[in-house]
């Protein structure tokens, strides 16, 4: 058997190693990262970085190394290669399920300001603050680069690229973040909005908690949906559970 995982989260890392630890002797687990983070952490079993050259080179890929099973366990805001991964799998005749975490739920106590886009937070940002905690990583900043009026704490793992803000510190880090930590943040520089992606997990998770205890809103960039008819698993140990069910 040979899986093939889009990887690059989390949750494709602890599936990976699970699935080489759990699969028959002579299986194959392949993780496949797009190369956009200059030192990401590998997980165990084979690993090829770079990208397939779209659904057409996607499914050739599935095809020639004799894919048996293709998760997408990319992040939840990766739309592009979800597609490309729900054509590919069709046209490869190979089973697809997707490893999404759960989008994150605000509780009492929360000021969200959802919204569909970066541009649309971008849009909302001068109404509720002018010293802004932006992680939504390096990606899209220029989305952000007009609003001159107002000041910018950027965090990501790698540097931006791109246009970005002209009134921006740059903060280089990985998660997982503590609540102390992100508190710190906030009075340290008396940030007084903070915009996020809904990626779920809990790594980043404490930023939402020292929003709510510092009353400051925050924006909330909805994740895109799914591929049409592709089943989703939440956790690594529903994918593991769904392979299993493939091999009988």
């Amino acid at each position: 058997m040979h899986v093939l995982v889009l990887g690059g989260t989390t949750e494709a890392r602890r599936l990976a190693e699970s699935l080489v630890g759990a699969l028959p002797a002579g299986a194959r687990v392949t993780s496949s990262l797009a190369g956009r983070v200059a030192s990401p952490k590998l997980p165990p079993g084979e690993v090829r970085v770079g990208g397939f050259g779209g659904a057409d080179g996607l499914a050739e890929w599935l095809r020639t190394h004799r894919v048996d099973a293709l998760i997408d366990a990319t992040h939840p805001f990766a739309g592009t290669i979800s597609f490309h991964a729900a054509s590919a799998a069709a046209a490869a005749h190979v089973p697809l399920l997707a490893l999404r975490r759960p989008g994150w739920v605000p509780v009492d106590g929360d000021r969200w300001h959802p919204v569909g886009s970066l541009d649309e937070a971008a849009a909302a940002l001068p109404a509720l603050g002018s010293r802004a905690f932006l992680t939504t990583g390096r990606m899209g900043l220029a989305a952000f680069a007009g609003l001159d009026s107002l000041w910018f704490l950027m965090r990501s793992v790698d540097a931006p690229e791109g246009p970005c803000p002209t009134r921006m510190e740059v903060l280089l880090d990985r998660g997982p973040f503590t609540l102390e930590g992100e508190r710190e943040l906030i009075r340290r520089h008396r940030l007084d909005v903070l915009v996020t992606k809904d990626s779920g997990g809990d790594a980043t998770a404490p930023k939402l908690a020292a929003a709510r205890e510092a009353g400051i809103p925050v924006v909330v960039v909805r994740r895109p949906p799914v591929p049409e008819g592709v089943p989703v698993a939440a956790t690594p140990e529903a994918a593991v559970e769904w392979l299993a069910g493939l091999r009988g």
